[in-house]
């Protein structure tokens, strides 16, 4: 399978972690997406318009048999909501259209203007950025007192998820909203509209994420040692956060990504 990342845009380096483009093989496969804490817009050839893929907090199997092409950009966390016009709860575990998103002629001319002509794979992302671009323009056009709102919650959900992914999920949330002053409720309230999960289950993706990136170094992990040197109480919370995110006890999701 095809697939290649690239910087986005330097206007959009800031919200965006990368745009990229994938072509699936043309037999039948399937391949399993795990949590990451990112947002993705993705578009496949074919006529379809495009669509948002929320955060998630479970796995999800995709399946296919025959050959697609998809161009996509991935959101840097916190950054999606300001470009899909919805506040990011809606969208967890959920794949909502564009049409319903950005309204049906927006999205459609897009879709048109991506796979309307041959293009090489980075100048058919370029389309995707200028669109991006025109409204993040629009977001600050905004009225002044909705632009500081706005920015003092980005300000808060930055720091936030920086602590957060600064400590691989380990940060306390009570000691993260001290060093915010602000209550648990309020941060809480942030992140569901800016985030799209819970400060906690955030952090527990964080945690996972180490823990799978540790898996790739070893074949022989102590799994005791393992929980431990990536934050987990014992054993049996890895086993946990394994099952609800990857779908698999840990020692099985070595074994099929080995």
């Amino acid at each position: 399978m095809h697939y290649r990342e690239y910087p986005p845009h330097p206007a959009l380096a800031a919200h965006l972690d990368c745009v990229w483009a994938a072509q699936a093989p043309a037999s039948a496969h399937h391949h399993r997406v795990l949590p990451d804490n990112c947002v993705d817009l993705l578009w496949q050839d074919g006529g379809q318009a495009g669509f948002a893929v929320g955060m998630m907090s479970s796995p999800i199997l995709v399946a296919s048999s025959t050959s697609v092409r998809t161009l996509a950009v991935r959101f840097k966390p916190g950054a999606a909501g300001r470009f899909l016009g919805a506040p990011l709860h809606v969208l967890t575990d959920q794949r909502a259209d564009l049409e319903q998103l950005w309204g049906r002629s927006d999205a459609e001319r897009l879709a048109d203007a991506l796979w309307e002509y041959e293009r090489p794979e980075r100048a058919r992302l370029a389309l995707i950025e200028g669109v991006l671009l025109q409204r993040l323009r629009a977001a600050q056009a905004a009225p002044p007192s909705a632009l500081l709102a706005q920015r003092h919650a980005d300000g808060l959900i930055r720091y936030a998820l920086g602590a957060l992914e600064a400590s691989d999920g380990g940060l306390r949330i009570a000691d993260l909203a001290t060093q915010l002053g602000v209550s648990r409720q309020h941060m809480a309230t942030l992140f569901r509209q800016h985030v799209g999960l819970s400060p906690k289950l955030y952090a527990r993706i964080c945690r996972f994420r180490r823990a799978t990136a540790a898996l790739q170094q070893t074949r022989a992990p102590d799994w005791s040692q393992l929980a431990l040197a990536c934050g987990y109480f014992d054993q049996s919370h890895l086993i946990h956060d394994f099952q609800q995110f990857a779908g698999s006890a840990p020692q099985h999701f070595l074994r099929h990504t080995g």
